[in-house]
């Protein structure tokens, strides 16, 4: 009896046993493991901050770009606008209105508070207007022989002065003939590639003065060698001709 009742039992304690393991191992509430849970969410917020982060480094070196752009282009336009105030002002604009006006000034600080994309928008801005500027300057001839080299620019002084006395020489020499006019013009011709050549240095640093305030690129060799040439050849004209007069 003893035995039976005990393999009877039996059965009852597995089930029992059994019942319990799957009550410890069965999903609560909804059906999901806390752990699986836990994890999935965890490496969620993982990913969203790894985007975060992400965003900012890229923001952080897009500004930081943008920043070093604009310093570029700020002392692009500063040498530009540096270069613009010297022309005008050898032109003759008088200094007062190459300074800015307070709305200017107003209207620029509150373009600078807006950030470095701001802040570059308004250089590239301001160097189009340098560009349309530059475009105005020399199509009403302001900075015409300005921004030539000194040889040639300083051509446009010495060589008038050079070629006027020659030219009266030898007006006088067709008008009157090999006589005592000519001889007196020749005369009175020879000290005059001098006066030129004085008079073309002092109008050399008249018209086309240095920017930066220094001394004026006068160029003397070519200026004394323009002045003399014209002069020794047409006082050998002269001479010549009053020889065979």
């Amino acid at each position: 009896m003893s035995r039976a009742r005990t393999r009877g039992t039996s059965p009852g304690r597995q089930r029992t046993a059994a019942d319990t393991t799957s009550a410890d191992t069965a999903p609560t509430g909804s059906g999901r493991d806390p752990v699986a849970t836990a994890w999935t969410e965890y490496v969620a917020a993982t990913r969203q901050l790894d985007g975060v982060r992400r965003d900012a480094a890229t923001a952080a070196g897009e500004q930081a770009r943008t920043v070093q752009a604009a310093r570029e282009e700020l002392a692009t336009v500063r040498t530009r606008l540096a270069a613009q105030e010297a022309r005008l002002r050898e032109a003759g604009v008088p200094p007062i209105s190459l300074v800015p006006t307070p709305p200017e000034l107003t209207e620029a600080t509150r373009s600078m508070t807006s950030g470095p994309a701001a802040v570059l928008a308004a250089l590239r801005m301001a160097g189009s207007r340098a560009d349309a500027a530059d475009a105005a300057l020399a199509a009403r001839g302001l900075v015409g022989a300005a921004g030539w080299p000194a040889a040639a620019r300083n051509l446009l002084v010495y060589a008038p002065l050079a070629l006027l006395v020659p030219l009266i020489q030898v007006v006088l020499l067709v008008v009157a003939g090999p006589g005592p006019v000519t001889a007196a013009a020749l005369i009175c011709g020879l000290p005059m590639p001098a006066v030129a050549f004085a008079v073309g240095w002092l109008g050399v640093g008249r018209f086309f003065p240095s920017a930066a305030g220094g001394r004026a690129d006068r160029t003397a060799r070519l200026g004394a060698l323009v002045c003399l040439v014209p002069a020794v050849l047409v006082s050998a004209v002269l001479l010549l001709a009053l020889l065979a007069g």
